[in-house]
């Protein structure tokens, strides 16, 4: 996937509200862009961190940009839209990247399932039967180990996903949770525990269940950002 425009630099000044983040360009304009990440962006939003942002020519939008990518305290670079996540994982599906996923014949996005009113990333049709996908994005680092952790946050929505997976998996049916770890840099995905403990339960209860676990991780530059390679999750 290549961003449609070239991204500009610049430093952050700070989020706020969730969705706002102040920076200052590298030509020193300073400007309030949208932050496309509902997270708490650990390790991702140091003050005065470098970031790369889209500039936005729709002049019915209220802000003038929006941030991609930032540069980690430890030299990494990271895709903070999570929205990217999911474009992503579509892209390398009908590419024949996720080798564990290949062969289906009809693949469906936020398809409706169990028993918490929840929708899933991605339904896709075999001709043995369907899939569940689940996808998440992962940005959060630790300090020099090279082991991406997820979620940033507690995260009752990613529990509830991880129940609905497993009571899937328990009918027969084929449930995948996948992480789409969007951090250079890493050679291995675990669930983070210190941060969420009940998520970290969840993810073992569904995977003693059936559920799949699988991590894949991005190549990425300013120019593009594509799913490159499978990674191991310590569980």
């Amino acid at each position: 996937m290549r961003f449609t425009t070239a991204l500009e630099q610049g430093r952050l000044v700070r989020r706020y509200k969730r969705f706002l983040a102040d920076i200052v360009t590298d030509e020193g304009e300073h400007l309030c862009i949208h932050c496309p990440n509902t997270g708490s962006m650990l390790n991702c939003m140091g003050e005065g961190a470098r970031v790369w942002f889209q500039r936005n020519s729709d002049p019915k939008r209220k802000l003038p940009g929006t941030w991609e990518l930032v540069e980690t305290p430890q030299g990494r670079l990271a895709c903070v839209n999570t929205a990217r996540a999911n474009r992503l994982v579509e892209e390398a599906l009908l590419a024949g990247v996720i080798s564990e996923l290949s062969g289906f014949t009809a693949l469906k996005r936020e398809v409706a399932y169990g028993v918490e009113n929840s929708r899933v990333d991605f339904r896709l049709d075999y001709p043995a039967g369907p899939a569940y996908v689940e996808v998440k994005s992962v940005t959060l680092g630790f300090g020099d180990t090279a082991v991406a952790a997820f979620p940033d946050a507690v995260t009752t929505r990613g529990a509830r996903h991880l129940r609905e997976l497993a009571a899937l998996a328990r009918e027969g049916i084929r449930a995948v949770q996948l992480y789409c770890v969007n951090l250079t840099g890493i050679e291995a995905v675990r669930p983070a525990s210190e941060i969420d403990p009940l998520y970290a339960d969840a993810l073992r209860e569904a995977v003693a269940a059936g559920v799949e676990v699988l991590a894949y991780g991005v190549e990425l530059s300013e120019q593009e950002i594509r799913l490159a390679h499978r990674l191991p999750v310590v569980i």
